[in-house]
């Protein structure tokens, strides 16, 4: 029965898949070594000022393959379970296209911020922040499922989502807090397009996509 289950999640959610594997494998790998080897690879895989500065822009997809600042575990169930849900709903192009947006837009927007403060020289700012993790795409296709889910998650749902963010930033002031407000604004936008909305509308009515999704078997 779970080997079934598995075989149909690798089937209906192949960038699921994918990228839960590859999330995986890197905690393992990073959990194999010392701390200051993993700080090492943290800070060459930051997608921070000073490594777009110098033109390494494969920090911005290399640093979301890095959990940061929830447990690991927890970090790569809820990618499971979020872009799990999108890529069930949405297709594989649409769900993943929606995570690697957030993630990639909301860092750009925000590091760009941090460049022009930089180059102003105001005071604050770290070139080489520590810039890993995964929750500019989370937040981003959070907010889009809530946007295009029922009216309780449009009414409840979102606005809570809002407002959790909110409160983060205005307690801890910092860069990842803005960023993860900025991604909810991607997600929303998102889910006003009409390619998104296409998706949602073939997904309601397809009677064979109404069962659950089996992102379960990806945890």
């Amino acid at each position: 029965m779970v080997g079934n289950n598995m075989v149909r999640a690798v089937r209906r959610l192949p960038a699921t898949t994918a990228y839960v594997a590859l999330l995986v494998t890197t905690a393992a790998w990073m959990s194999s070594q010392s701390l200051r080897e993993q700080a090492r690879f943290v800070r060459h895989n930051s997608s921070n000022v000073h490594h777009l500065e110098v033109g390494k822009w494969w920090t911005l997809f290399t640093s979301g393959l890095v959990v940061d600042g929830v447990p690991v575990l927890l970090g790569i169930a809820a990618v499971a379970a979020v872009l799990g849900l999108a890529e069930w709903r949405w297709g594989s192009l649409r769900g993943f296209g929606v995570f690697l947006l957030g993630h990639l837009v909301a860092t750009l927007l925000t590091e760009g911020a941090m460049w022009l403060m930089h180059l102003a020289h105001l005071p604050g700012v770290l070139a080489r922040a520590r810039d890993v993790g995964i929750s500019y795409g989370l937040v981003a296709t959070a907010a889009c499922l809530l946007a295009l889910g029922g009216r309780r998650a449009r009414r409840y749902g979102l606005p809570a989502l809002t407002a959790a963010l909110t409160v983060a930033w205005i307690i801890n002031h910092e860069l990842a807090d803005a960023g993860h407000l900025v991604a909810l604004g991607l997600g929303v936008l998102g889910s006003r397009t009409r390619w998104l909305r296409t998706a949602r509308k073939t997904f309601q009515e397809a009677p064979q996509a109404r069962e659950a999704p089996p992102v379960a078997a990806l945890r």
